[in-house]
């Protein structure tokens, strides 16, 4: 299965220039999630990138192992479609703000998948224990919150499947969430 890494957003929330070359235990947020890809059963690595995020294209572009699909920026919902075109299904995306992402997680996941597009969550008294930030907009049955991994295939159907994992639920929106991200790097290191 190839794998998608959304880049070219603004990241306003964060407020520290491009959030996926934000430094987050001495690595930058997108090679982070580029490692755990690589270190996972993904077979090819494709990258949005979009006018937003120059210096992060810069990056990707010079990346062998990356191949880079240009969006508009118009947003997270328009930029995935676009680029979710130009793939065959079934594609894994996942955002670039995961910092605690792993091979190993990456792999159970792929494991669960079955010929539904899967999208994974995370309970939000998981993230509230953490501290982390509550898109409280993205609510999914009263109790999920989107992860920012999923499986999409050619099907409307989508299977919603969560998982009460650490890795999964520490997503770098807000300068605190970078906080706490590195807190628990230090503490559960950068593999599975």
């Amino acid at each position: 299965m190839d794998a998608l890494v959304m880049c070219g957003g603004r990241g306003t929330r964060l407020g520290a220039g491009e959030k996926p070359l934000t430094s987050i235990g001495g690595r930058v947020l997108v090679d982070r999630v580029l490692t755990a890809l690589a270190e996972s059963q993904i077979d090819t690595t494709y990258a949005t990138i979009s006018p937003h995020s120059p210096e992060t294209a810069r990056r990707l572009r010079a990346d062998p192992g990356v191949t880079t699909i240009e969006t508009p920026g118009a947003g997270y919902v328009s930029d995935l479609k676009q680029a979710l075109d130009a793939l065959e299904p079934p594609v894994l995306t996942v955002v670039a703000d995961l910092p605690l992402l792993s091979g190993a997680l990456v792999d159970a996941i792929l494991d669960r998948h079955t010929e539904r597009s899967l999208a994974v969550c995370v309970p939000i008294g998981r993230k509230r224990a953490l501290g982390v930030s509550v898109d409280e907009t993205a609510i999914v049955a009263g109790e999920w919150l989107p992860s920012g991994l999923n499986v999409v295939e050619r099907a409307d159907t989508t299977q919603y499947k969560a998982i009460d994992s650490i890795r999964l639920a520490v997503n770098v929106n807000r300068p605190r969430d970078a906080m706490i991200g590195t807190r628990l790097l230090e503490v559960l290191g950068d593999g599975s």
